[in-house]
């Protein structure tokens, strides 16, 4: 019961690790100034009230932009994920491979059954108790 368990745990833990390592982050982050406002995984960060502002002069529009920037973090899975056969091993691996899966399987032989010559033998029926009609007492 206790393997089935450990079984199930383990199964679990590998299929998270799989999952996990295909899985692609985008990490957004904005600035400003100095200082980091917003972060986002999934969604676009907010930006500050402040990030373009525009002044109407008399004579031509200034759009005055303060000091602000975004990065954007991008963390790749993996794309394909690649099964090997044991054509792709070389010779000296699959040699390696086989050995130690014959001894393997060699290792837990079935154990022969158990002879037992007296197995269908009934010990006599004690009519009377010897030992009282003797009187022998172990002290």
């Amino acid at each position: 019961m206790k393997f089935s368990y450990a079984h199930k745990i383990f199964s679990v833990i590998l299929s998270f690790l799989v999952l996990f390592s295909t899985l692609s982050l985008t990490i957004e982050k904005h600035f400003c100034g100095d200082t980091l406002v917003d972060v986002a995984i999934f969604t676009k960060t907010d930006k500050c009230a402040d990030d373009i502002v525009k002044h109407v002069d008399s004579s031509a529009s200034i759009i005055k932009m303060s000091c602000y920037k975004d990065e954007i973090d991008v963390i790749d899975g993996l794309s394909e994920t690649t099964l090997n056969s044991f054509e792709d091993l070389d010779l000296i691996h699959q040699q390696v491979l086989i050995a130690y899966s014959y001894s393997y399987i060699n290792l837990f032989e079935g154990l022969p059954n158990l002879v037992l010559p007296h197995a269908d033998y009934l010990p006599p029926t004690l009519v009377k108790d010897i030992h009282l009609l003797d009187e022998v007492y172990l002290i």
